[in-house]
């Protein structure tokens, strides 16, 4: 008796389930990186740790939709080779399960030969790179270790076993989902307060500017707006309340805002977004005011030194 041939409908499913299970691992592995950079980030290097831009959601969302899909085309070459045992033997089956377990190895070996070069080289092994060394090593031999036990037909001697490895691996999917929703509102609030920032830096450049043209500081910030072309006054982009502008001295005011986060930075100029309104001259903006805030209710005062900002001739 000859081997079985394989038919469209073989070649469709073991290609998207491979093609699905590829993409969910490496997915989950650079997800699991950008927990790792969001819980130990680099001081030395502020942007690649920067939450979010890193990828999170994006990540989660590609793991979300395609490790059932491949949950659910494996539960469907399973019933085949149930109802004919002769497709396990088709050639794509084999072929998939030989390319994933070289591609492992592969994995495995290109993981340990890093570590040892930065070991060798004098590179520092943070605890961040030893754990994404360490997590790609333990899912590649994962990897390794259940499809060399599918090629051998462990799992089918052993159903009871092949049912609890994969309900170990959906909650541990599962708890890694769960832990990405709670960073990405996290995010949500650190982004929300950066915005925060910028339409206080705005805003500190518009009264700037007002006081530059007219000598004397807006009494709201209702006047700033159209004060520079068709520019309006920011608002809080979380309530949409406007920002607290007072005014404390012929010279100096205030701003206030209401954050969410925390943020300390020994260089706020490289940490926080800057912008400025067009039409606004660069003599407004005052590149060396701090902008560290709390959790809460923040305000920043300022003072209009007029060596540095003289008044625009009329």
């Amino acid at each position: 008796m000859g081997k079985p041939k394989i038919t469209a409908k073989d070649f469709f499913l073991w290609v998207g389930a491979m093609a699905a299970f590829y993409w969910s691992v490496i997915a989950y592995i650079y997800l699991v990186f950008g927990y790792i950079n969001y819980a130990l980030p680099n001081a030395l290097a502020y942007y690649s740790a920067d939450p979010y831009q890193s990828g999170i959601s994006y990540r989660m969302a590609s793991i979300i939709i395609l490790f059932p899909l491949y949950m659910w085309l494996m539960w469907f070459i399973r019933r085949d080779i149930t109802r004919d045992p002769s497709r396990s033997e088709v050639w794509i089956r084999r072929w998939a399960l030989i390319l994933t377990l070289f591609v492992a190895g592969v994995a495995m070996a290109i993981d340990l030969i890093t570590l040892l070069a930065t070991f060798l080289n004098g590179g520092e092994l943070t605890i961040a790179f030893l754990l994404k060394v360490l997590l790609i090593f333990l899912v590649a031999a994962g990897v390794f270790m259940h499809f060399s036990a599918d090629l051998k037909g462990y799992w089918e001697r052993f159903p009871l076993r092949k049912r609890s490895v994969g309900t170990g691996v959906a909650i541990l999917v599962l708890i890694t989902i769960i832990i990405g929703f709670f960073i990405v509102a996290q995010m949500r609030l650190v982004r929300l307060d950066a915005q925060k920032v910028t339409d206080l830096r705005d805003l500190q450049s518009l009264v700037a500017n007002y006081w530059q043209e007219r000598r004397v500081l807006p009494a709201s910030l209702a006047d700033l707006n159209g004060s520079i072309g068709e520019f309006s006054v920011p608002s809080d982009p979380q309530t949409g309340a406007s920002y607290e502008y007072r005014i404390t001295g012929n010279l100096s005011f205030e701003l206030c805002a209401d954050f969410n986060t925390a943020f300390q930075s020994y260089n706020p100029e490289e940490s926080l977004p800057q912008s400025v309104p067009p039409g606004i001259s660069t003599l407004a903006v005052q590149q060396t005011d701090s902008w560290h805030h709390g959790v809460g209710r923040s305000c920043f005062e300022r003072t209009i030194n007029p060596s540095f900002y003289p008044p625009f001739s009329k």
